[in-house]
Protein backbone atom coordinates (compact mmCIF):
# COMPACT_ATOMS: atom_id res chain seq x y z
CA UNK A 1 0.00 0.00 0.00
CA UNK A 2 1.18 3.50 -0.93
CA UNK A 3 0.71 6.43 1.44
CA UNK A 4 -0.77 9.81 0.50
CA UNK A 5 -1.71 12.78 2.62
CA UNK A 6 -5.06 13.09 0.84
CA UNK A 7 -6.86 11.43 -2.06
CA UNK A 8 -9.79 12.90 -3.97
CA UNK A 9 -11.98 10.35 -5.77
CA UNK A 10 -13.85 11.88 -8.71
CA UNK A 11 -12.53 14.91 -10.59
CA UNK A 12 -15.67 16.65 -11.78
CA UNK A 13 -16.65 20.10 -10.59
CA UNK A 14 -16.48 19.50 -6.84
CA UNK A 15 -13.65 16.98 -6.84
CA UNK A 16 -11.33 19.04 -9.04
CA UNK A 17 -11.95 22.07 -6.83
CA UNK A 18 -11.19 20.05 -3.69
CA UNK A 19 -8.02 18.71 -5.30
CA UNK A 20 -6.88 22.26 -6.04
CA UNK A 21 -7.51 23.47 -2.48
CA UNK A 22 -5.89 20.45 -0.85
CA UNK A 23 -2.85 20.65 -3.11
CA UNK A 24 -2.53 24.36 -2.40
CA UNK A 25 -2.25 23.58 1.31
CA UNK A 26 -0.50 20.22 1.35
CA UNK A 27 1.55 20.19 -1.84
CA UNK A 28 2.98 16.81 -2.97
CA UNK A 29 1.27 13.81 -1.46
CA UNK A 30 -2.17 14.78 -2.76
CA UNK A 31 -3.69 12.47 -5.40
CA UNK A 32 -6.74 12.92 -7.61
CA UNK A 33 -8.33 9.83 -9.15
CA UNK A 34 -10.80 9.82 -12.05
CA UNK A 35 -12.27 6.60 -13.44
CA UNK A 36 -12.71 8.04 -16.96
CA UNK A 37 -10.76 10.53 -19.04
CA UNK A 38 -10.49 14.04 -17.63
CA UNK A 39 -13.40 16.17 -18.81
CA UNK A 40 -15.56 13.15 -19.64
CA UNK A 41 -19.26 13.34 -20.50
CA UNK A 42 -20.65 10.58 -18.29
CA UNK A 43 -21.46 12.51 -15.13
CA UNK A 44 -22.76 15.88 -14.00
CA UNK A 45 -19.87 18.30 -14.61
CA UNK A 46 -19.62 18.35 -18.38
CA UNK A 47 -20.38 21.04 -20.96
CA UNK A 48 -19.49 24.69 -21.43
CA UNK A 49 -21.82 26.57 -19.16
CA UNK A 50 -23.57 26.75 -15.81
CA UNK A 51 -25.53 29.66 -14.39
CA UNK A 52 -23.93 31.52 -11.51
CA UNK A 53 -26.21 33.80 -9.54
CA UNK A 54 -26.80 35.61 -6.31
CA UNK A 55 -30.50 34.82 -6.83
CA UNK A 56 -31.36 32.17 -4.24
CA UNK A 57 -34.70 31.47 -2.60
CA UNK A 58 -33.20 29.67 0.42
CA UNK A 59 -31.00 31.38 2.99
CA UNK A 60 -28.51 28.53 3.35
CA UNK A 61 -27.59 28.92 -0.32
CA UNK A 62 -27.72 32.71 -0.30
CA UNK A 63 -25.12 32.68 2.48
CA UNK A 64 -22.72 30.93 0.08
CA UNK A 65 -23.51 32.87 -3.09
CA UNK A 66 -21.28 35.93 -2.65
CA UNK A 67 -18.40 33.84 -1.24
CA UNK A 68 -18.69 31.58 -4.30
CA UNK A 69 -18.11 34.56 -6.59
CA UNK A 70 -15.06 35.50 -4.52
CA UNK A 71 -13.72 31.95 -4.75
CA UNK A 72 -14.04 31.95 -8.54
CA UNK A 73 -12.26 35.29 -8.73
CA UNK A 74 -9.39 33.80 -6.71
CA UNK A 75 -9.11 30.91 -9.17
CA UNK A 76 -9.16 33.34 -12.10
CA UNK A 77 -6.47 35.48 -10.49
CA UNK A 78 -4.22 32.48 -9.80
CA UNK A 79 -4.65 30.95 -13.25
CA UNK A 80 -4.97 34.00 -15.49
CA UNK A 81 -7.99 32.29 -17.08
CA UNK A 82 -11.48 33.76 -17.36
CA UNK A 83 -14.05 31.36 -15.94
CA UNK A 84 -16.99 33.63 -15.07
CA UNK A 85 -18.76 35.78 -17.69
CA UNK A 86 -21.23 38.31 -16.37
CA UNK A 87 -24.46 38.53 -18.38
CA UNK A 88 -27.06 39.58 -15.83
CA UNK A 89 -29.80 37.13 -14.99
CA UNK A 90 -33.57 36.86 -14.95
CA UNK A 91 -35.92 34.80 -12.83
CA UNK A 92 -39.24 34.80 -14.67
CA UNK A 93 -42.38 33.45 -13.04
CA UNK A 94 -45.41 32.65 -15.18
CA UNK A 95 -48.03 33.15 -12.51
CA UNK A 96 -50.89 32.01 -14.71
CA UNK A 97 -49.21 28.69 -15.53
CA UNK A 98 -48.34 28.16 -11.85
CA UNK A 99 -51.74 29.08 -10.45
CA UNK A 100 -52.82 26.47 -7.91
CA UNK A 101 -49.35 24.90 -7.80
CA UNK A 102 -47.43 24.60 -4.56
CA UNK A 103 -44.16 26.43 -5.22
CA UNK A 104 -42.74 26.72 -1.70
CA UNK A 105 -40.25 29.59 -1.78
CA UNK A 106 -39.34 29.06 -5.45
CA UNK A 107 -41.26 32.14 -6.54
CA UNK A 108 -40.61 35.85 -6.91
CA UNK A 109 -41.55 36.55 -3.29
CA UNK A 110 -39.18 33.84 -2.09
CA UNK A 111 -36.28 35.30 -4.04
CA UNK A 112 -36.94 38.90 -3.02
CA UNK A 113 -37.30 37.99 0.65
CA UNK A 114 -33.86 36.38 0.61
CA UNK A 115 -32.40 39.24 -1.44
CA UNK A 116 -33.69 41.77 1.07
CA UNK A 117 -32.34 39.73 3.96
CA UNK A 118 -28.85 39.58 2.42
CA UNK A 119 -28.81 43.11 1.04
CA UNK A 120 -28.62 42.15 -2.64
CA UNK A 121 -29.71 44.68 -5.27
CA UNK A 122 -32.36 43.59 -7.76
CA UNK A 123 -35.08 44.90 -10.05
CA UNK A 124 -38.68 43.72 -10.30
CA UNK A 125 -40.31 43.85 -13.72
CA UNK A 126 -43.83 43.17 -14.90
CA UNK A 127 -44.47 41.48 -18.25
CA UNK A 128 -44.47 44.71 -20.25
CA UNK A 129 -41.27 45.93 -18.61
CA UNK A 130 -39.62 42.58 -19.28
CA UNK A 131 -40.38 42.69 -23.00
CA UNK A 132 -39.56 46.38 -23.21
CA UNK A 133 -36.07 45.68 -21.95
CA UNK A 134 -35.52 42.32 -23.66
CA UNK A 135 -37.76 42.21 -26.75
CA UNK A 136 -36.44 38.72 -27.48
CA UNK A 137 -39.09 37.40 -25.06
CA UNK A 138 -42.76 36.78 -25.83
CA UNK A 139 -45.11 36.80 -22.85
CA UNK A 140 -48.77 36.29 -22.09
CA UNK A 141 -49.12 39.10 -19.57
CA UNK A 142 -49.16 37.04 -16.40
CA UNK A 143 -45.40 36.97 -15.96
CA UNK A 144 -43.33 38.75 -13.35
CA UNK A 145 -39.55 38.92 -13.50
CA UNK A 146 -36.64 39.60 -11.20
CA UNK A 147 -33.37 40.88 -12.65
CA UNK A 148 -30.01 40.70 -10.88
CA UNK A 149 -27.03 42.23 -12.63
CA UNK A 150 -24.29 40.00 -11.18
CA UNK A 151 -25.64 36.77 -12.67
CA UNK A 152 -23.74 35.08 -15.44
CA UNK A 153 -22.02 31.97 -16.74
CA UNK A 154 -19.41 29.69 -15.21
CA UNK A 155 -17.48 27.84 -17.90
CA UNK A 156 -17.76 24.34 -16.45
CA UNK A 157 -15.30 22.49 -18.67
CA UNK A 158 -12.71 25.25 -18.37
CA UNK A 159 -13.19 25.47 -14.60
CA UNK A 160 -12.52 21.75 -14.14
CA UNK A 161 -9.43 21.89 -16.33
CA UNK A 162 -8.12 24.98 -14.52
CA UNK A 163 -8.63 23.42 -11.08
CA UNK A 164 -6.72 20.30 -12.17
CA UNK A 165 -3.91 22.33 -13.74
CA UNK A 166 -3.53 24.44 -10.59
CA UNK A 167 -3.54 21.33 -8.42
CA UNK A 168 -0.72 19.87 -10.50
CA UNK A 169 1.18 23.15 -10.21
CA UNK A 170 1.06 22.73 -6.44
CA UNK A 171 2.42 19.19 -6.65
CA UNK A 172 -0.71 17.04 -6.86
CA UNK A 173 -0.68 13.82 -8.85
CA UNK A 174 -3.64 13.09 -11.15
CA UNK A 175 -4.58 9.61 -12.33
CA UNK A 176 -7.32 9.40 -14.98
CA UNK A 177 -8.65 6.07 -16.27
CA UNK A 178 -8.34 4.58 -12.78
CA UNK A 179 -11.38 2.80 -11.39
CA UNK A 180 -11.95 2.91 -7.63
CA UNK A 181 -13.85 -0.10 -6.31
CA UNK A 182 -14.06 0.76 -2.63
CA UNK A 183 -13.17 3.37 -0.06
CA UNK A 184 -12.77 1.75 3.35
CA UNK A 185 -11.57 2.97 6.75
CA UNK A 186 -8.13 1.66 7.64
CA UNK A 187 -7.28 2.53 11.21
CA UNK A 188 -7.09 6.30 11.39
CA UNK A 189 -6.56 6.48 7.62
CA UNK A 190 -8.35 5.23 4.53
CA UNK A 191 -7.72 2.44 2.02
CA UNK A 192 -8.70 3.19 -1.57
CA UNK A 193 -9.06 0.03 -3.64
CA UNK A 194 -8.39 0.59 -7.35
CA UNK A 195 -7.81 -1.50 -10.46
CA UNK A 196 -4.11 -0.88 -9.98
CA UNK A 197 -3.90 -1.84 -6.34
CA UNK A 198 -4.78 -0.50 -2.91
CA UNK A 199 -3.67 2.98 -1.92
CA UNK A 200 -3.63 4.46 1.55
CA UNK A 201 -4.34 8.04 2.53
CA UNK A 202 -4.66 10.01 5.73
CA UNK A 203 -7.82 11.63 4.37
CA UNK A 204 -10.14 10.95 1.42
CA UNK A 205 -12.72 13.13 -0.30
CA UNK A 206 -15.37 11.17 -2.22
CA UNK A 207 -16.82 13.40 -4.94
CA UNK A 208 -18.18 10.60 -7.09
CA UNK A 209 -21.79 11.78 -7.45
CA UNK A 210 -23.85 8.94 -9.00
CA UNK A 211 -21.17 6.38 -8.04
CA UNK A 212 -21.03 7.47 -4.37
CA UNK A 213 -22.92 4.60 -2.76
CA UNK A 214 -20.90 2.02 -4.68
CA UNK A 215 -17.69 3.46 -3.29
CA UNK A 216 -18.99 3.78 0.28
CA UNK A 217 -20.51 0.29 0.48
CA UNK A 218 -17.81 -1.02 2.82
CA UNK A 219 -18.30 1.89 5.24
CA UNK A 220 -21.88 0.84 5.93
CA UNK A 221 -23.21 4.14 4.57
CA UNK A 222 -25.94 4.09 1.92
CA UNK A 223 -27.37 7.50 1.11
CA UNK A 224 -30.94 7.80 -0.27
CA UNK A 225 -29.90 9.28 -3.60
CA UNK A 226 -31.96 9.42 -6.78
CA UNK A 227 -30.05 9.57 -10.07
CA UNK A 228 -31.88 11.40 -12.85
CA UNK A 229 -30.99 11.62 -16.53
CA UNK A 230 -31.41 15.22 -17.65
CA UNK A 231 -30.66 16.92 -20.96
CA UNK A 232 -29.96 20.22 -22.69
CA UNK A 233 -30.35 21.35 -26.29
CA UNK A 234 -28.20 23.76 -28.29
CA UNK A 235 -29.91 25.77 -31.04
CA UNK A 236 -27.95 27.19 -33.97
CA UNK A 237 -29.86 30.45 -33.93
CA UNK A 238 -29.23 32.67 -36.95
CA UNK A 239 -29.76 35.70 -34.69
CA UNK A 240 -26.39 35.61 -32.98
CA UNK A 241 -26.07 39.29 -32.11
CA UNK A 242 -29.46 39.38 -30.37
CA UNK A 243 -28.40 36.51 -28.12
CA UNK A 244 -24.82 37.49 -27.39
CA UNK A 245 -23.84 37.55 -23.69
CA UNK A 246 -23.74 41.35 -23.88
CA UNK A 247 -27.38 41.57 -25.00
CA UNK A 248 -29.20 38.58 -23.55
CA UNK A 249 -29.06 37.38 -19.93
CA UNK A 250 -29.08 33.91 -18.50
CA UNK A 251 -32.60 33.11 -17.34
CA UNK A 252 -34.75 30.74 -15.33
CA UNK A 253 -38.41 30.43 -16.31
CA UNK A 254 -40.72 29.05 -13.64
CA UNK A 255 -43.97 27.98 -15.28
CA UNK A 256 -45.61 24.62 -15.85
CA UNK A 257 -41.99 23.42 -16.21
CA UNK A 258 -38.81 25.00 -14.89
CA UNK A 259 -36.63 25.95 -17.85
CA UNK A 260 -33.27 27.68 -17.88
CA UNK A 261 -31.36 29.20 -20.77
CA UNK A 262 -28.11 30.76 -21.93
CA UNK A 263 -27.03 33.25 -24.56
CA UNK A 264 -24.60 32.17 -27.26
CA UNK A 265 -21.63 30.74 -25.37
CA UNK A 266 -19.27 27.83 -25.83
CA UNK A 267 -20.93 26.83 -29.08
CA UNK A 268 -22.20 29.13 -31.81
CA UNK A 269 -25.62 28.43 -30.40
CA UNK A 270 -28.02 29.21 -27.59
CA UNK A 271 -28.73 26.58 -24.93
CA UNK A 272 -31.91 25.50 -23.12
CA UNK A 273 -32.50 22.96 -20.37
CA UNK A 274 -35.16 21.90 -17.90
CA UNK A 275 -34.34 21.63 -14.21
CA UNK A 276 -35.35 18.18 -12.96
CA UNK A 277 -38.07 15.96 -14.37
CA UNK A 278 -35.87 13.48 -16.19
CA UNK A 279 -36.21 9.70 -15.83
CA UNK A 280 -34.71 7.86 -12.89
CA UNK A 281 -31.63 5.82 -13.78
CA UNK A 282 -28.29 4.68 -12.36
CA UNK A 283 -24.69 5.53 -13.18
CA UNK A 284 -24.27 2.17 -14.89
CA UNK A 285 -27.61 1.84 -16.71
CA UNK A 286 -28.16 5.40 -17.93
CA UNK A 287 -28.46 6.05 -21.64
CA UNK A 288 -26.96 8.80 -23.76
CA UNK A 289 -29.82 9.27 -26.23
CA UNK A 290 -31.87 12.40 -25.45
CA UNK A 291 -35.58 11.97 -24.81
CA UNK A 292 -37.57 13.09 -27.90
CA UNK A 293 -40.52 14.15 -25.73
CA UNK A 294 -38.35 16.60 -23.83
CA UNK A 295 -36.77 17.82 -27.06
CA UNK A 296 -40.23 18.66 -28.36
CA UNK A 297 -41.17 20.33 -25.06
CA UNK A 298 -38.08 22.53 -25.30
CA UNK A 299 -38.83 23.45 -28.92
CA UNK A 300 -42.42 24.36 -28.04
CA UNK A 301 -41.27 26.58 -25.19
CA UNK A 302 -38.75 28.34 -27.43
CA UNK A 303 -41.29 28.87 -30.21
CA UNK A 304 -43.82 30.30 -27.76
CA UNK A 305 -41.62 32.50 -25.59
CA UNK A 306 -38.26 33.26 -27.33
CA UNK A 307 -38.75 32.33 -30.99
CA UNK A 308 -35.56 33.93 -32.33
CA UNK A 309 -33.54 32.05 -29.67
CA UNK A 310 -34.29 28.90 -31.65
CA UNK A 311 -32.99 27.56 -34.93
CA UNK A 312 -31.78 24.22 -36.24
CA UNK A 313 -30.87 21.93 -33.37
CA UNK A 314 -27.10 21.80 -33.11
CA UNK A 315 -27.31 18.88 -30.69
CA UNK A 316 -28.91 17.64 -27.51
CA UNK A 317 -26.95 15.88 -24.80
CA UNK A 318 -27.66 14.12 -21.52
CA UNK A 319 -26.16 14.43 -18.06
CA UNK A 320 -26.84 13.07 -14.58
CA UNK A 321 -28.27 14.68 -11.46
CA UNK A 322 -27.68 12.85 -8.16
CA UNK A 323 -30.29 14.14 -5.75
CA UNK A 324 -31.08 13.61 -2.04
CA UNK A 325 -34.78 13.64 -1.11
CA UNK A 326 -34.67 17.34 -0.12
CA UNK A 327 -32.58 18.39 -3.17
CA UNK A 328 -29.89 19.82 -0.88
CA UNK A 329 -26.15 19.22 -1.08
CA UNK A 330 -24.26 16.73 1.03
CA UNK A 331 -21.03 18.23 2.39
CA UNK A 332 -19.87 16.35 5.44
CA UNK A 333 -17.64 13.65 6.87
CA UNK A 334 -18.92 10.17 7.70
CA UNK A 335 -20.09 10.15 11.34
CA UNK A 336 -18.13 7.02 12.26
CA UNK A 337 -15.20 7.76 9.95
CA UNK A 338 -14.31 11.47 9.96
CA UNK A 339 -11.28 10.82 7.77
CA UNK A 340 -13.71 10.35 4.84
CA UNK A 341 -15.50 13.43 3.46
CA UNK A 342 -18.39 13.20 1.00
CA UNK A 343 -19.75 15.70 -1.52
CA UNK A 344 -23.04 15.47 -3.43
CA UNK A 345 -24.02 18.43 -5.61
CA UNK A 346 -27.72 17.56 -6.09
CA UNK A 347 -27.75 18.87 -9.65
CA UNK A 348 -27.16 22.52 -8.76
CA UNK A 349 -23.74 22.85 -7.11
CA UNK A 350 -21.46 23.89 -9.94
CA UNK A 351 -21.95 27.61 -9.37
CA UNK A 352 -20.51 27.05 -5.89
CA UNK A 353 -17.75 24.60 -6.90
CA UNK A 354 -14.72 26.80 -6.25
CA UNK A 355 -16.04 27.58 -2.77
CA UNK A 356 -17.07 23.98 -2.08
CA UNK A 357 -13.54 22.87 -2.90
CA UNK A 358 -12.32 24.92 0.03
CA UNK A 359 -15.09 23.64 2.29
CA UNK A 360 -14.16 20.05 1.44
CA UNK A 361 -10.55 20.84 2.26
CA UNK A 362 -11.76 22.18 5.61
CA UNK A 363 -13.64 18.96 6.29
CA UNK A 364 -10.80 16.73 5.15
CA UNK A 365 -8.31 18.57 7.33
CA UNK A 366 -10.65 18.42 10.34
CA UNK A 367 -11.18 22.11 10.87
CA UNK A 368 -14.32 24.20 11.11
CA UNK A 369 -15.72 25.05 7.67
CA UNK A 370 -15.09 28.62 6.58
CA UNK A 371 -18.80 29.09 5.79
CA UNK A 372 -21.98 27.58 7.26
CA UNK A 373 -22.81 24.12 5.90
CA UNK A 374 -24.98 22.65 8.67
CA UNK A 375 -27.88 22.37 6.20
CA UNK A 376 -25.82 19.87 4.20
CA UNK A 377 -25.13 17.47 7.05
CA UNK A 378 -25.08 13.77 6.29
CA UNK A 379 -27.12 13.14 9.46
CA UNK A 380 -30.07 15.41 8.59
CA UNK A 381 -33.55 13.83 8.52
CA UNK A 382 -33.74 13.78 4.71
CA UNK A 383 -30.85 11.31 4.71
CA UNK A 384 -31.61 9.34 7.87
CA UNK A 385 -35.42 9.09 7.99
CA UNK A 386 -36.66 6.45 5.51
CA UNK A 387 -40.11 8.07 5.49
CA UNK A 388 -38.78 11.50 4.46
CA UNK A 389 -40.67 12.39 1.25
CA UNK A 390 -38.94 13.34 -1.97
CA UNK A 391 -39.45 17.01 -2.80
CA UNK A 392 -39.38 16.32 -6.54
CA UNK A 393 -41.11 14.12 -9.10
CA UNK A 394 -39.62 11.77 -11.69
Amino acid sequence: MTGHRAIVVGLGGLGSAALHRLATELGPGVLGIEQFELGHHRGASQDHSRIIRLAQHQAHYAALAAPAYAAWHEVEAESGQQIVTRTGGLVIEDRVARRGTATGTRNIEGYTEVFDRFGVDYELLDADELVGRWPQFRVGGGEQALYQAESGIVDAARANAVHIALARAHGAEVRPHTRVHAVRPDGEGVAVVTDEGTLRADRVVVAADAWTNQLLAETGVALPLTVLQEQVTYYATPHLAEFSPARFPVFMWHGSHNFYGFPVYGEVATKLGQHMGGPETTADTRGFEPDPVRRERYAEFVERHIPRFGGPELYSKTCLYTVPPDQDFVLDTLPEHPQIAVAIGAGHAFKFAALIGGLLADLALERAPSHPIDAFSITRPALTDPSFPRSFHV
